[in-house]
């Protein structure tokens, strides 16, 4: 993996600084670096990151707030609500305000966390960075806008396309399975993912990349290495906890695209996964559960 040391004193902003934001600008101070979180309530940042009390979607909010000579900005922010005026207001118009507030500012790196909800793909095949990005979803598309911009910025820019999240803080398919809320028929449509440890550890990876001078790509998709049918996943939680059977109106778990996604080019960064794939991370969230 990049060598986390070259971390150490970088000033990095954290514009959107929620739980995965949180969970970033934690491991970033860890490494050395000096943090500026960005959000609307700076009371739940976590200890030691500098706190920026702005909204990104109201521009007279970050007049004068930024700090300066930053080196890299990462760029997490969660829409308010689900609507396409809602991810537009935190993909596209909340990156542009922040862009103008950020001229005359030289970073290093604008990293824009993005999603494989770009891909539109539904014909069980391969994805990558390469693929055609043609969402048919208003999320999707908005998420794409938002790529645009910030690799149209004059500051150098990667996009971090990540697949769904899962993890300590994120058990609601688990808990769905468990509950007989969630019941897909047998060969559903793949389904990708990344432990949340894993997103957070992978951009710390590319920010320390980007901190030691090594050459990015624009565009990295960070999903582990086993996508999976969903029914799949389904029936290996059942195996091994105690579920309740499918209740009638279990949900399908069914979603627009079926598609496979390839992490070949992170995985050439040298990067290394802990959760290579949902075994390893479900098997931990279970024995934790036997646990408690």
């Amino acid at each position: 993996m990049a060598i986390a040391e070259s971390l150490k004193n970088q000033r990095i902003l954290l514009a959107g600084c929620g739980n995965l934001g949180g969970a970033i600008a934690t491991l970033l101070l860890q490494s050395g670096a000096e943090v500026f979180g960005l959000r609307r309530r700076t009371d739940q940042l976590p200890q030691g990151v500098t706190p920026i009390t702005a909204d990104l979607t109201l521009p007279e909010t970050l007049s004068d707030k930024l700090p300066p000579r930053l080196d890299q900005v990462i760029y997490c922010l969660t829409p308010s609500d689900y609507t396409e005026q809602g991810y537009h207001a935190a993909y596209v118009k909340g990156l542009e305000n922040l862009l103008w507030e950020l001229q005359g500012q030289t970073p290093n790196r604008l990293f824009f966390i993005s999603s494989t909800g770009v891909y539109g793909q539904n014909d069980d095949g391969w994805v990558d960075e390469r693929s055609p990005t043609q969402p048919s979803s208003f999320s999707g598309q908005q998420v794409l806008l938002g790529e645009q911009t910030a690799l149209a910025s004059c500051i150098a820019a990667t996009v971090v396309r990540f697949s769904g999240l899962y993890g300590p803080s994120r058990q609601s398919f688990l808990q769905a399975v468990i509950d007989g809320r969630l019941n897909p028929p047998a060969h559903s449509n793949y389904s990708n993912r990344i432990h949340e440890q894993d997103a957070v550890r992978a951009m710390m990876h590319l920010s320390a990349m980007a901190a030691s001078g090594d050459s990015l790509q624009t565009c990295y998709l960070a999903s582990d290495c086993e996508p999976i049918r969903l029914d799949q996943v389904v029936q290996w939680v059942r195996e091994h906890t105690d579920c309740e059977e499918p209740a009638e109106d279990a949900r399908d778990g069914s979603r627009v695209g079926s598609k496979l996604c390839s992490n070949r080019r992170l995985l050439k960064t040298g990067f290394e996964f802990r959760y290579p794939d949902f075994r390893a991370g479900y098997r931990e969230l279970i024995d934790q559960r036997k646990g408690a």
